[in-house]
């Protein structure tokens, strides 16, 4: 009869040896005539040693971490070109002398310098009647509120997939075509207003996406434009 002392001992269960081993990663260079015993599957079928398969892992990582590195350049350079063209646009604003400069300026730069905008405007809300001869899209904020005061409540710059309603209010006959678009609130002033840009592609304005550029344009069309709207009442 076995005595307690006598009993073997349980074997140890995976997570123990997976532990080991991970403890004691030189474990192998001690025990290096292991390797050559230690078989692993294949996605093949056929069985490979630990070494090869070591080297397969390394090289699938290698290649996941040039990926993933060759993603980060190319966001780096989208967004140094982004920048550039953000640039060279603000400092066009700069120069406008007239309200309706500062608006085609504005909307030629947007759709003939940045990819895939094929539509953009700039829409003022207020009283036609009290803005003179303005060449500037003027609306009611009652007619604004009608038709795209869902956007306009957070304040905050929406990109994504517009209702059909929404779009015929910001780009006109132009709406059918337009298959994605972002829109940026602004505040001139006493004025409010938005900047709205489109795209014929409906994946290019995600809702997901940012707006860290357009909102820096519509800062300095909130600042500028007041300034020139005085100029032009005077």
């Amino acid at each position: 009869m076995d005595t307690p002392s006598q009993k073997k001992s349980p074997l140890p269960s995976e997570d123990d040896v997976a532990r080991y081993l991970r403890n004691h990663p030189g474990f192998f260079l001690a025990n290096e005539d292991l390797l050559a015993d230690l078989k692993l599957s294949h996605q093949t079928g056929k069985a490979v040693s630990l070494l090869e398969r070591q080297v397969e892992v390394l090289r699938e990582r290698n290649m996941d971490m040039r990926n993933r590195l060759s993603n980060l350049l190319d966001n780096a350079q989208r967004n140094e070109q982004i920048f550039e063209l953000s640039k060279a646009l603000i400092l066009s604003l700069l120069e406008a002398k007239r309200p309706e400069e500062l608006s085609n300026t504005l909307c030629r730069g947007l759709v003939n310098d940045f990819e895939a905008v094929d539509y953009a405007c700039l829409i003022l809300f207020a009283d036609p009647s009290k803005l003179g001869s303005s060449q500037l899209r003027i609306e009611s904020i009652e007619h604004a509120q009608k038709n795209i005061g869902g956007l306009l409540r957070s304040r905050k710059a929406v990109c994504g997939v517009l209702r059909p309603e929404e779009l015929r209010f910001l780009f006109g006959k132009h709406a059918e075509h337009i298959g994605s678009a972002a829109l940026i609130p602004i505040k001139a002033g006493a004025l409010d207003g938005v900047i709205a840009v489109a795209s014929k592609n409906p994946e290019h304005f995600r809702s997901s996406m940012g707006t860290l550029f357009l909102d820096y344009i519509g800062e300095v069309v909130n600042r500028c434009l007041p300034k020139l709207m005085r100029s032009h009442l005077s």
